[in-house]
């Protein structure tokens, strides 16, 4: 999913989507596609929105990669199960990974977390940790041992924090956008397992992302990182 407008790192966004900004000097993007590469995905739907020329420039058609690449558009700020939706629209199918196209993972974690989720019986995955903490902006998720019971933790109490990768199953992609608009994954997620599916907790480790405009200079600079 590389659609969103990346408001909070404006004004560098009306420039430039986040997706192709870099950490460690390495477009985000970039990071991500080889990362699915290596995990052994057979191909790539890219939805694009915002800035979106840019995104389908830098990618391509996957051939620097070693893997076939395609391109959907978003025509707005329509929700993450939209984004999906949308690729399932144009020939994606489930069991598939779905990842936020603006978060670097630790190396192998993608792997790992494809090969765990494994696209068997399971409804979903998602990926969580412990760092970043739960806090204001970033809702919890509640887990029972290797599965999770809630999406949204809003009572307190858990510790854990969905990361922006997934494991998308038959049950999970046909409660797509059954909600109201913008259509978020965490309710197709919900959906399936209050239906009585299997969502997977799977985790990894710390994720890397630009939230705003300070970060691009502490994620490419690091001994200039603010103490």
């Amino acid at each position: 999913m590389a659609a969103g407008e990346g408001r909070r790192l404006r004004p560098l966004t009306d420039l430039w989507p986040k997706p192709v900004l870099p950490i460690d000097g390495r477009p985000v993007v970039v990071t991500l596609v080889h990362a699915l590469a290596e995990a052994g995905c057979e191909r790539l739907v890219v939805v694009t929105g915002h800035l979106a020329e840019q995104v389908e420039a830098l990618v391509g058609d996957g051939s620097a990669f070693g893997i076939p690449v395609r391109f959907v558009r978003q025509p707005g700020v329509l929700g993450s199960a939209d984004a999906v939706q949308r690729a399932l629209d144009d020939g994606a199918e489930a069991p598939a990974l779905v990842s936020a196209a603006d978060t670097v993972f630790p190396a192998g974690d993608v792997a790992r977390f494809a090969a765990e989720f494994g696209g068997g019986a399971a409804a979903g995955a998602v990926a969580v940790r412990t760092d970043p903490v739960p806090g204001p902006g970033r809702p919890a998720v509640r887990r029972d041992g290797a599965r999770i019971v809630r999406m949204r933790a809003d009572e307190g109490g858990s510790v854990w924090t969905p990361a922006p990768l997934w494991g998308l199953g038959g049950p999970v992609a046909e409660r797509l956008c059954r909600d109201r608009p913008p259509y978020e994954l965490e309710n197709a997620y919900q959906a399936a397992i209050d239906a009585g599916g299997l969502v997977k907790a799977i985790e990894i480790g710390k994720t890397r992302d630009l939230t705003d405009p300070l970060d691009l200079v502490e994620e490419n600079f690091p001994y200039l990182r603010a103490t």
